[in-house]
Protein backbone atom coordinates (compact mmCIF):
# COMPACT_ATOMS: atom_id res chain seq x y z
CA UNK A 1 0.00 0.00 0.00
CA UNK A 2 2.87 2.39 0.81
CA UNK A 3 4.35 1.45 -2.58
CA UNK A 4 1.26 2.71 -4.41
CA UNK A 5 1.24 5.97 -2.37
CA UNK A 6 4.98 6.48 -3.02
CA UNK A 7 4.50 5.87 -6.77
CA UNK A 8 1.62 8.40 -6.87
CA UNK A 9 3.73 10.99 -4.98
CA UNK A 10 6.61 10.32 -7.39
CA UNK A 11 4.39 10.70 -10.47
CA UNK A 12 2.78 13.90 -9.12
CA UNK A 13 6.25 15.32 -8.31
CA UNK A 14 7.52 14.37 -11.76
CA UNK A 15 4.49 16.02 -13.39
CA UNK A 16 5.09 19.24 -11.44
CA UNK A 17 8.80 19.23 -12.36
CA UNK A 18 8.01 18.67 -16.06
CA UNK A 19 5.35 21.39 -16.00
CA UNK A 20 7.77 23.94 -14.49
CA UNK A 21 10.54 22.89 -16.87
CA UNK A 22 8.17 23.49 -19.78
CA UNK A 23 7.14 26.91 -18.40
CA UNK A 24 10.72 28.01 -17.85
CA UNK A 25 12.14 26.77 -21.14
CA UNK A 26 9.02 28.05 -22.99
CA UNK A 27 10.89 27.74 -26.28
CA UNK A 28 13.27 30.67 -25.80
CA UNK A 29 15.18 31.27 -28.99
CA UNK A 30 18.41 33.19 -29.05
CA UNK A 31 19.98 34.72 -32.15
CA UNK A 32 23.42 36.26 -32.04
CA UNK A 33 23.36 39.11 -34.55
CA UNK A 34 26.99 40.24 -34.14
CA UNK A 35 29.57 40.77 -31.42
CA UNK A 36 27.44 43.20 -29.42
CA UNK A 37 23.82 42.52 -30.36
CA UNK A 38 21.64 39.52 -29.57
CA UNK A 39 17.97 38.69 -29.94
CA UNK A 40 16.05 36.69 -27.36
CA UNK A 41 12.77 35.64 -28.94
CA UNK A 42 11.76 38.84 -30.76
CA UNK A 43 13.56 41.32 -28.48
CA UNK A 44 16.87 42.87 -29.60
CA UNK A 45 19.50 43.69 -27.00
CA UNK A 46 22.49 45.92 -27.81
CA UNK A 47 25.24 45.49 -25.22
CA UNK A 48 25.80 48.69 -23.28
CA UNK A 49 29.21 50.31 -22.97
CA UNK A 50 30.95 48.25 -25.65
CA UNK A 51 31.37 48.27 -29.41
CA UNK A 52 32.39 45.16 -31.34
CA UNK A 53 33.55 45.10 -34.96
CA UNK A 54 30.78 45.05 -37.57
CA UNK A 55 30.11 41.69 -39.27
CA UNK A 56 31.80 42.76 -42.55
CA UNK A 57 34.69 44.47 -40.79
CA UNK A 58 38.21 43.12 -41.33
CA UNK A 59 41.52 43.60 -39.55
CA UNK A 60 45.08 42.74 -40.49
CA UNK A 61 47.22 40.30 -38.57
CA UNK A 62 50.79 39.92 -39.90
CA UNK A 63 49.63 41.44 -43.21
CA UNK A 64 46.88 38.79 -43.50
CA UNK A 65 43.26 39.96 -43.66
CA UNK A 66 41.14 38.44 -40.91
CA UNK A 67 37.42 38.81 -40.39
CA UNK A 68 37.24 40.58 -37.03
CA UNK A 69 33.45 41.03 -37.15
CA UNK A 70 32.88 37.31 -37.69
CA UNK A 71 35.46 36.42 -35.01
CA UNK A 72 33.77 38.72 -32.45
CA UNK A 73 30.38 37.13 -33.19
CA UNK A 74 31.90 33.63 -33.00
CA UNK A 75 33.49 34.36 -29.60
CA UNK A 76 30.09 35.52 -28.32
CA UNK A 77 28.34 32.43 -29.75
CA UNK A 78 30.85 30.16 -27.98
CA UNK A 79 30.62 32.10 -24.70
CA UNK A 80 26.81 31.93 -24.65
CA UNK A 81 26.73 28.26 -25.67
CA UNK A 82 23.30 26.77 -24.95
CA UNK A 83 22.51 29.34 -22.25
CA UNK A 84 19.86 32.03 -22.49
CA UNK A 85 21.51 35.25 -21.24
CA UNK A 86 19.90 37.37 -18.55
CA UNK A 87 19.80 40.95 -19.84
CA UNK A 88 19.38 43.97 -17.60
CA UNK A 89 17.96 46.94 -19.47
CA UNK A 90 19.68 50.32 -19.11
CA UNK A 91 17.96 52.31 -21.88
CA UNK A 92 16.58 52.16 -25.44
CA UNK A 93 18.51 53.40 -28.49
CA UNK A 94 17.32 55.22 -31.59
CA UNK A 95 16.91 51.88 -33.41
CA UNK A 96 14.50 50.72 -30.68
CA UNK A 97 16.94 48.17 -29.35
CA UNK A 98 17.14 47.66 -25.63
CA UNK A 99 20.54 48.78 -24.36
CA UNK A 100 21.47 46.24 -21.73
CA UNK A 101 24.21 44.39 -19.97
CA UNK A 102 23.72 40.68 -20.51
CA UNK A 103 25.00 37.88 -18.31
CA UNK A 104 25.57 34.14 -18.56
CA UNK A 105 26.07 32.35 -15.25
CA UNK A 106 26.39 35.78 -13.54
CA UNK A 107 29.29 36.77 -15.82
CA UNK A 108 29.01 39.87 -18.01
CA UNK A 109 29.29 39.08 -21.72
CA UNK A 110 30.42 42.67 -22.38
CA UNK A 111 33.24 42.43 -19.85
CA UNK A 112 34.31 39.07 -21.32
CA UNK A 113 34.46 40.45 -24.89
CA UNK A 114 36.35 43.65 -23.99
CA UNK A 115 38.74 42.00 -21.51
CA UNK A 116 39.69 39.41 -24.13
CA UNK A 117 40.12 41.97 -26.91
CA UNK A 118 37.08 41.06 -29.04
CA UNK A 119 35.22 44.34 -28.44
CA UNK A 120 36.13 47.83 -27.28
CA UNK A 121 35.03 50.10 -24.47
CA UNK A 122 32.50 52.49 -26.02
CA UNK A 123 33.87 55.51 -24.16
CA UNK A 124 31.46 57.91 -25.87
CA UNK A 125 28.63 56.30 -23.87
CA UNK A 126 30.22 54.63 -20.85
CA UNK A 127 33.35 54.29 -18.75
CA UNK A 128 32.31 50.88 -17.46
CA UNK A 129 34.76 48.74 -19.48
CA UNK A 130 37.80 51.02 -19.85
CA UNK A 131 39.91 49.01 -17.36
CA UNK A 132 39.01 45.79 -19.18
CA UNK A 133 40.08 47.35 -22.48
CA UNK A 134 43.35 48.55 -20.90
CA UNK A 135 43.96 44.97 -19.70
CA UNK A 136 43.38 43.53 -23.20
CA UNK A 137 45.54 46.20 -24.88
CA UNK A 138 48.44 45.86 -22.42
CA UNK A 139 48.35 42.06 -22.77
CA UNK A 140 47.88 42.22 -26.55
CA UNK A 141 44.77 40.04 -26.47
CA UNK A 142 42.34 39.42 -29.32
CA UNK A 143 42.23 42.26 -31.84
CA UNK A 144 44.99 44.13 -30.03
CA UNK A 145 47.35 41.77 -31.93
CA UNK A 146 45.99 43.20 -35.20
CA UNK A 147 45.84 46.44 -37.14
CA UNK A 148 42.19 47.44 -36.78
CA UNK A 149 39.82 50.33 -37.09
CA UNK A 150 37.56 51.08 -34.12
CA UNK A 151 34.00 50.05 -35.08
CA UNK A 152 32.71 53.63 -34.65
CA UNK A 153 35.32 54.85 -37.19
CA UNK A 154 34.54 51.97 -39.54
CA UNK A 155 30.82 52.86 -39.54
CA UNK A 156 31.57 56.55 -40.12
CA UNK A 157 33.74 55.72 -43.17
CA UNK A 158 31.18 53.38 -44.73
Amino acid sequence: NMDIINKKIFLISLSIILLFTKLYSSENTITIIDGDTIKINSISYRFSGIDAPEIKQTCKKNEEVIYCGIIAKDKLVKKIGSNIPLCIQESIDRYNRIIAECFVKNKSLSKYLVRNGYAFAYRKYSEKFILDEDYARINQLGFWQTKFQYPWHYRKNK
